[in-house]
């Protein structure tokens, strides 16, 4: 049996644990995860934070032209999120590599094959792919989706057994319980319409998705008979305490 792979999704506000910088702890909480998971799992990370990680070094002026600002952005801080993974991972003699995508690489075959092939030989070579969004000539995710759509394309692409969205809440809550102030989890899912019913509105204070675009994401892995489990990545430890059932999160079959 060969091993399990997870494509792991990391929101901007997981990686910056809602604050304004990118937490380097964080980053070291998921390599060290990734390190002890290694003879049973392989992962491929689908990685927010582009633009959080440029805000902590420059500020531009943009004219209004906000979407144009966050693709300079995100040009700046790419390199200086892949240098944090780097260094982070390295120290853990986990060995990383860039990939940037964009919509339009799913809609050619060609273009389909030479990302599986080339994720194929990073990973049966140890690296461990991180991949964003090319920002800088693709606008969607900025506008609509904080890389859950991505990740979800890609995650069906590989054919994973398991695709991970850390995100800031403890899964999808029922919608009676926000109300109530005692948020609880929705822990097992198979009718996503049911979801559907119990989400609001809300963005993350980082990202542009919310609970709708990760739902929209499950189903666009559920079609391919993939699992999606959304997880607290505030947690220290959260995929090693999902994997064991040790919290609450939400797992859509």
């Amino acid at each position: 049996m060969g091993k399990k792979r997870i494509l792991l999704k990391i929101g901007s506000n997981t990686l910056t644990k809602e604050t304004n910088h990118i937490s380097r702890g964080k980053i070291e909480d998921i390599g060290m995860q990734i390190a002890a998971l290694n003879k049973d799992y392989e992962f491929v990370i689908v990685s927010s934070g582009a633009i959080a990680a440029a805000k902590q070094f420059v500020k531009l002026e943009s004219k209004g032209k906000e979407i144009a600002l966050k693709q300079a952005l995100a040009s700046i801080g790419q390199p200086h999120l892949m240098r944090i993974f780097h260094e982070n991972f390295s120290d853990l003699g986990l060995l990383t590599s860039q990939c940037l995508l964009s919509y339009s690489d799913f809609e050619k075959q060609q273009s389909k094959v030479n990302i599986v092939n080339t994720i194929n030989v990073l990973v049966e070579n140890n690296y461990i792919p991180i991949i964003n969004e090319n920002d800088t000539v693709a606008t969607d995710e900025i506008r609509f989706g904080d890389n859950d759509k991505l990740a979800a394309l890609t995650a069906v692409l590989l054919n994973v057994d398991i695709l991970i969205i850390a995100t800031n809440t403890n899964g999808i809550y029922t919608k009676d319980s926000i109300h109530n102030e005692n948020p609880e989890t929705i822990k097992l899912v198979n009718d996503l319409q049911v979801l559907e019913k119990e989400i609001g509105e809300s963005k993350s204070s980082h990202g542009t998705g919310g609970m709708q675009s990760k739902i929209e994401a499950a189903g666009i892995a559920k079609a391919a008979n993939i699992e999606t489990w959304i997880v607290n990545g505030l947690n220290d430890n959260f995929i090693l305490k999902a994997l064991e059932g040790e919290i609450p999160f939400t797992k859509i079959i």
